[in-house]
């Protein structure tokens, strides 16, 4: 229920600004893939027990966990929405993987619609869930506007907030304490805290992070590479891996100074978002790079040359055939991407200095070597090329991960055991109507 006229007025601008940037939202292309799903021309038809919003492809992976929890099996009607194609990709190969039968009756996918207060509340009306699940930093005030005006339950799971984002939130604390979730489980006693003071503490317990649960042995998993015909044994291949727009600068200087140094290099290059695949093209052309684009590679690439990905699905494969890798997002201020990936492949990773999005991970990794810091593209070439230079033992490395992780797995069972449990105190016929 929501009375605050200062809420209200709130949430009528919030509607406003929707409808004036609808328009614009709908001529970008980025959002041309599901822009029908995103309007809402349909809704999914429910009823669903549960509806789960995974913002992209990382938080589409929590998700896909979350179901393989539950089993094929599980008599739960499933919705999971996304809002990019990368999070689609992922969590529809998830959902193949784990129920091939029964993905066209059960389990659903769909883009997330805009968050327009008006349109989250005729969202809510058609899929009908039981519950709704957000993952890690999913807050959308109109879709939480919609399920508190119908009285349906709002979990937080695997639950990060940013210091700086706090600080935004507490800009407006009324409105986000009239929208708070009745349980929040949150990834270190530090997200828990922010949160507790941006809703409450009541509700809000600590739970492992859930990407500590899909953190897997590759090199030691026996499954052979699909990129190993297209990696010269006599070459050295290293990956950049995750790459952002504002670190492109330095990431085409680090190319540059690595095959000046290297004549047996072979670069791999995964940018974040494929729309940025053209944008590298034309940087290698006018450097005078010779590039292969891995979508039209069927044999083995030459030396001193880019491969640049625009396939998704295959960086973890990358990262375990690569003798060195960089992880972006860490050379701009961005808070860093998946530095732990390399890691099961037995390969210790250089980053540079931005990753606090992965302050969740503490400093133990960095401690003991199994993570190198660079303070700048300069010093990430050259611990790229140093590590290339050492006889790296990886069985070493994935047995020191092992130990790492073993204290830190088991979140995917709370998280699910928690979904459970708020399906079971939240019967279909205990629903009834708020106002707003």
């Amino acid at each position: 229920m929501i009375q605050s006229h200062s809420v209200r007025a709130a949430l009528k601008l919030y509607e406003w600004l929707w409808q004036a940037a609808t328009p614009l939202l709908c001529r970008n292309q980025r959002l041309q893939e599901g822009l029908s799903q995103r309007r809402g021309q349909p809704f999914p038809q429910g009823p669903f027990d549960i509806w789960i919003q995974a913002a992209s492809a990382g938080e589409s992976h929590l998700a896909g966990q979350i179901l393989a929890q539950m089993g094929e099996h599980a008599p739960h009607r499933i919705l999971v929405t996304t809002n990019t194609r990368q999070g689609k990709d992922t969590i529809d190969a998830a959902i193949k993987s784990l129920t091939p039968q029964a993905m066209p009756t059960r389990w659903k996918t769909a883009y997330f619609p805009f968050d327009q207060p008006s349109r989250m509340k005729r969202a809510v009306e058609s899929i009908r869930p039981r519950i709704m699940v957000l993952l890690e930093t999913e807050i959308w005030p109109g879709l939480m506007k919609a399920l508190k005006t119908a009285a349906i339950p709002i979990i937080i799971i695997n639950a990060r907030m940013q210091a700086k984002n706090l600080h935004h939130y507490r800009l407006w604390p009324t409105i986000w304490q009239a929208l708070a979730p009745d349980r929040i489980l949150a990834v270190s006693p530090e997200d828990a805290d922010r949160y507790g003071r941006l809703y409450g503490a009541a509700h809000v317990s600590v739970m492992p992070n859930m990407k500590f649960d899909r953190i897997r042995s590759n090199a030691a998993s026996g499954q052979p590479n699909s990129l190993e015909r297209l990696i010269p044994p006599d070459t050295s291949f290293v990956v950049l891996g995750s790459i952002r727009k504002e670190e492109e600068d330095d990431v085409d200087r680090m190319i540059s100074y690595l095959r000046d140094r290297r004549a047996d290099i072979l670069i791999g290059l995964f940018p974040r978002h494929m729309h940025r695949i053209s944008a590298w093209q034309q940087r290698l052309k006018a450097a005078g790079i010779p590039c292969h684009m891995r979508s039209q590679l069927v044999s083995e690439a030459d030396a001193k040359s880019v491969i640049l990905w625009d396939v998704f699905g295959e960086l973890t494969d990358a990262y375990t055939r690569a003798a060195g890798v960089f992880v972006g997002g860490t050379l701009a201020p961005l808070g860093g991407q998946n530095f732990l990936e390399p890691l099961t492949g037995g390969l210790i990773p250089t980053i540079g200095p931005s990753w606090t999005t992965f302050n969740w991970v503490g400093r133990e990794l960095f401690d003991k070597g199994l993570v190198r810091v660079a303070a700048n593209w300069r010093q990430a070439a050259d611990a790229l090329l140093e590590t290339m230079a050492e006889s790296l033992d990886r069985e070493d490395v994935l047995i020191r991960l092992d130990r790492y992780l073993a204290k830190r797995r088991g979140g995917t069972a709370i998280a699910v055991e928690a979904i459970e449990d708020l399906l079971r105190d939240h019967q279909p016929a205990a629903r009834h109507k708020g106002c707003c």
